[in-house]
Formats: C-alpha cells, sequence, structure tokens
C-alpha cells in the first residue's frame, strides 16, 4: 500500500492506494471520527460487485451504513438526481455529521461530491474511487460537479473529501474499455508533469494492462501524487491547475457532441493529441514526441482520431467551455512529454485544422 496528503491545511487529507482497501473502510472512518450513521451513494452494479464488502468493514467498525443507488450514466449527473438525493438524505433524517461515502467513478464521485457540498451547506465526504479514471484524477482535488443541459460539469463546487481510499483490487472488476478510459488520465499526468512516468508506462504497458499489481499501484499513485502537487499550488483554478486540463478543452467538445456517448478518457485521448498536434504546428512540440505520444495512446486502447464527421459540433460545444475567457481559448500545449504550458495563443481555426487531419 502507499499513501499520500494533499496538504491543504484544514482541508487537508490522506489518499491511500493499495488493494483490498474496501475491507479498512470502517477502521479508517474511525479513525477520522467520521459515523456512526453514514449513507452510500453507488450504483447498481458497483454495489453488486463492491457493496456487500465495503458493508460489512462498516458493520464490524460498528457504523451503521445505508446505500442509495442511481442508475448508471453520465446523465445521472444532473440537478434532477441531485434533487432526489436530497429528499432521501432527508428523509433519513441525515445531519451535518452524517458522511456521505461516493462507491463508484467519475459521475458517482462527481454528483455524490456534489451533493456532500449542498446538502446542509456541507457534510463530510469520503471518496471511495472503483475506476482508474476516478483513483488517478477525479477522487482527487476535490472538483464536484452536475452536468446542466449540453454542458458537461458546469454547475459546481470545490470541496475537498475527509478521505480517498483507491481499492486498486476492485479495478479487476473494470471491462477493458473503461480501464483504458483510466489510462487516458494517467498518460495526461504523465505528458504533464513527469517524463519518467511516460517512460514507465511505454516499458511496462502490458503488465498494467494485464493489472499486475506492483504496477497498477505504481501508475496510480504517481499520476496522484502529480495531480495533489498540483491542487495543493492552486486549489481553486486559478492558474496553474489549468494544466489538469491537457487534452479536456477538445475533449469536453468531443463528449459532447457525441451526447456523453464516448467515454471521458477516449475523448480525452483525442483531445490530447489535438492539443499536441496544435503545439507541433506552432513550433513548441516535437515530432519525436508527438509520435511517442501517439503511438502510446494507441498502445492504451485509445482512439486517436474524429470519426463520423463531428468536427463542427465538436467546436460549437468547446465554444461554450468554461475554460474560454475574454473570447479566447486556453489549450495546455506541450513542449516536451513531462512540460506543458498554458497558451491563448491558437485560433480555432488551427484546432479545426488538426481534428479534420
Amino acid at each position: 500500500m502507499k499513501k499520500l496528503s494533499v496538504n491543504l491545511g484544514s482541508r487537508s487529507y490522506e489518499v491511500a492506494i493499495g488493494s483490498g482497501l474496501l475491507a479498512q473502510a470502517g477502521r479508517y472512518l474511525n479513525g477520522l471520527g467520521l459515523g456512526p450513521q453514514v449513507v452510500i451513494i453507488t450504483n447498481p452494479e458497483v454495489r453488486r460487485l463492491h457493496g456487500q464488502k465495503l458493508e460489512e468493514s462498516l458493520a464490524t467498525a460498528g457504523l451503521s451504513a445505508i446505500t442509495l443507488e442511481v442508475a448508471e450514466g453520465e446523465e445521472q449527473k444532473s440537478l434532477e438526481t441531485a434533487g432526489w438525493l436530497y429528499n432521501e438524505l432527508s428523509r433519513l433524517s441525515a445531519e451535518r455529521s452524517t458522511p456521505i461515502l461516493a462507491l463508484g467513478g467519475g459521475v458517482i464521485g462527481d454528483l455524490a461530491g456534489f451533493v456532500a457540498a449542498t446538502y446542509m451547506r456541507g457534510v463530510p465526504l469520503v471518496q471511495l474511487p472503483t475506476t482508474l479514471l476516478a483513483q488517478v484524477d477525479s477522487s482527487i482535488g476535490g472538483k464536484v460537479a452536475v452536468n446542466h443541459g449540453q454542458l458537461k460539469n458546469n454547475i459546481g463546487a470545490f470541496y475537498q473529501p475527509r478521505l480517498v481510499l483507491s481499492n486498486t483490487s476492485a479495478l479487476k472488476t473494470l471491462p477493458a474499455r473503461e480501464f483504458a478510459n483510466g489510462l487516458a488520465e494517467v498518460i495526461k499526468s504523465a505528458v504533464i508533469g513527469d517524463g519518467n512516468l511516460f517512460a514507465f508506462l511505454e516499458a511496462n504497458l502490458d503488465s498494467i494492462k494485464g493489472q499486475e499489481g506492483e504496477a497498477l499501484e505504481e501508475i496510480v499513485f504517481r499520476s496522484a501524487r502529480i495531480k495533489a502537487a498540483v491542487v495543493e499550488k492552486d486549489e481553486t483554478d486559478q492558474g496553474l491547475r489549468n494544466v489538469l486540463n491537457f487534452g479536456h478543452t477538445v475533449g469536453h467538445g468531443i463528449e459532447t457532441a457525441s451526447g456523453f456517448m464516448i467515454g471521458h478518457g477516449a475523448a480525452v485521448a483525442i483531445g490530447m493529441l489535438a492539443a499536441a498536434a496544435v503545439s507541433q504546428r506552432l513550433g513548441l512540440f516535437g515530432e519525436d514526441e508527438l509520435a511517442r505520444l501517439k503511438a502510446l495512446i494507441h498502445a492504451a486502447g485509445l482512439p486517436t482520431e474524429v470519426s463520423g464527421g463531428k468536427v463542427k459540433d465538436i467546436l460549437a460545444a468547446m465554444r461554450h467551455d468554461k475554460k474560454i475567457q475574454g473570447g479566447r481559448m486556453r489549450l495546455v500545449l506541450p513542449r516536451a512529454i513531462g512540460d506543458v504550458i498554458i497558451s491563448d495563443e491558437a485560433e480555432l481555426s488551427l484546432v479545426e485544422e488538426v481534428l479534420t487531419g
């Protein structure tokens, strides 16, 4: 098991990474003084796979748990679903001291986190991510949100969890497509801040895709460490934290244009290559490193280009992106693997050019 701290003063918390951590959840919560009643928010499939282990751990620790299920899918990340959860929490007489445990992937983490941040002006939140994408990215840093209309994550808050338990053995239950989606965020982390992690991915991708324990734990830990270091310097996204959006400006446009039928990681993979290609055309990023990035993304089982003639729809969605300021689009552009800058120098026409090939 590996541990790291996200150091944010009174909002600091621990991230624990390792196999079998769900069975220790009750002990961790007792250590933080959380309980005696807790509310788990999850979906039916995650509950089927992991709920019993979590509930047994909580019961052994003397905690009383009630589980609320929401259906699977990005469409559940809505104000309507949040409203239903508020009603359920009120019906259960949940108090400001009642912790919410987010058991699931990014959708559950974002939705449960948003509810925790806003119910009674904030109740304790514990993230129990069960997907690779959530373990390396969305469970850390305190960004919680729901979608509204066709716009992703545009109603939200910064609300830090009290604890993150990343149970790497849960990743063995993921379909290959979902695991690949998580690898996109690992690759993103490497490009923005750790060239050695990128090289580790290139050298160990077969072991990682084969879910070998040590390699898996290593990439989750190193990615989480990169995320934590950025969040510590810029908790509320005033500048530096924008580097975590590498691939996401174009990626969110792809997700929106597809009606969220394209997975987040797949969309970010295409977005990373688009941003890297823009950077290369601006003379910032070398052709050899662009080729390395494309090769790793392809080897990870992720798409490398847009299909289906959706470029105009993607560009239209990007014009509404919350990262646009003063009418100018900000892109995270790599200068080398492990080194990026935030730039508003690229015109939308250049993005269109690289997307259309």
